[in-house]
């Protein structure tokens, strides 16, 4: 694999001239840099962003090639832009084409640098910009892209479109009906997944944004979700976060340092299925929206008897009621199941009634969401208290490959 053109060991001399960091970009870019630094007086100096302090390395880049890929067990970033995209082609060397695209704008973005380096910055006004530009300027905020394919990117209709049926997992079938779900079919599926996490919400957006602007032709956005405020901890150092019915959520989750769990529960193990998913993990996203004003006019005693915890603590009830959330969410209760949790609440607007469509987009990794996923999600469908509350709107599987070595893309191992 050639190097970064941003690793100034390896670039010639003559060349760094033209590998700039998004905020070196900033700063020599002429007209844009003006047009872009009259943004930041408003909108971007408006803009809560963690990255922004510049505090606790929470604006550093997140190594983007490794055992596994970024943004599974990576310290859980304050934002998400998830992205489902469905294939319109039936090239084969297309999608390879774009893949290692992908790979190499991902790899850029998660160190900070524009999307496209075309050794002039992309500035040519006779052309559209090589990027989209509102991240110039901005930190890589512990950007993290995360892929993983859907069941029908192997196969569509019964047709095997890239010729890669045979490296299917068993595991990657569409996710069976649960009771409680009023499913929107449009928010469902897909044939690729990116997951882009980032401690700033427009790092995260121009991600995804550059990603679907160079797949045109090749991809098309099936349906995309923002969220922010994670609703769990990936690492014993971060602290346990609230959801938006104001609970601490992810309270028990799987830890980055538990190295044995991870083994045993998220990791997909040699003989688990195809070769290529050795090392990787299953991703299950599922968008719960929560009916907020019937929950804020419940009283504060029957929201801990739903949670089972203290609202305000955090603590576990004394006695826990039989159908509480945390209790039948328990690996103690499922047998021992546990599943790593990553997800985000998400607030889009209004659903024309008066109420908020709001709620969590639950993300999780898991070794097989067969065995753990589903028999979990059925037995809350049928008892949970919390179901009073909520309904999934939302549901899909994904298989996440391994981290990427020197000279891999994205698909790599797929496509030989």
């Amino acid at each position: 694999m050639s190097p970064l053109p941003s690793d100034p060991d390896t670039v010639p001399v003559e060349a760094q001239r033209h590998c700039l960091s998004r905020r070196e970009l900033f700063g020599v870019a002429g007209v844009t840099a003006a047009v872009v630094g009259a943004a930041s007086a408003g909108a971007l100096a408006g803009r809560a962003s963690a990255a922004a302090t510049a505090t606790g390395g929470l604006d550093e880049p997140v190594p983007f090639r490794g055992e596994r890929q970024a943004g599974i067990i990576t310290p859980a970033q304050d934002r998400v832009h998830f992205c489902a995209f469905d294939m319109t082609t039936d090239s084969r060397a297309d999608v390879v084409a774009m893949l290692k695209e992908w790979t190499g704008m991902a790899e850029r973005m998660t160190a900070g640098h524009e999307a496209v380096h075309d050794g002039a910055v992309g500035l040519n006004p006779y052309a559209p910009p090589s990027d989209t530009g509102e991240a110039l300027g901005l930190a890589a905020a512990q950007l993290t892209l995360t892929i993983g394919f859907g069941p029908g990117f192997f196969v569509k209709d019964g047709k095997d479109r890239f010729g890669i049926a045979r490296q299917k997992p068993m595991l990657l079938t569409d996710l069976p009906k649960f009771p409680n779900e009023t499913l929107d079919p449009a928010r469902c599926g897909g044939d690729i997944v990116v997951q882009a996490c980032a401690n700033d919400p427009q790092v995260a957006v121009h991600a995804i944004r550059n990603l679907a602007r160079v797949g045109f032709g090749t991809v098309a956005v099936r349906y995309s979700q923002l969220g922010f405020g994670r609703t769990s901890s990936t690492t014993r150092e971060q602290t346990t976060p609230r959801n938006l019915f104001g609970f601490e959520d992810g309270t028990n989750n799987i830890k980055a340092e538990d190295t044995g769990t991870l083994d045993d529960q998220v990791w997909v193990a040699k003989g688990d299925g195809p070769d290529w998913m050795t090392g990787g993990t299953y991703l299950v996203s599922r968008r719960i929206r929560m009916r907020i004003e019937a929950w804020d006019r419940t009283t504060l005693l029957e929201q801990e008897r739903v949670i089972g915890r203290q609202k305000g603590s955090g603590a576990p009830n004394g006695l826990i009621d039989a159908n509480a959330h945390v209790r039948l969410a328990s690996h103690q209760h499922q047998n021992g199941i546990r599943i790593l949790r990553r997800g985000y609440n998400f607030t889009d607007g209004s659903d024309g009634f008066g109420h908020l469509d709001a709620g969590l987009f639950f993300i999780a990794f898991m070794r097989n969401p067969r065995t753990q996923f589903i028999p979990m999600q059925s037995e809350l469908a049928r008892h949970d208290a919390l179901n009073e509350y909520i309904t999934h709107t939302s549901s899909g599987i994904f298989a996440c490959p391994p981290g990427l070595r020197d000279g891999e893309f994205w698909g790599s191992t797929l496509f030989g």
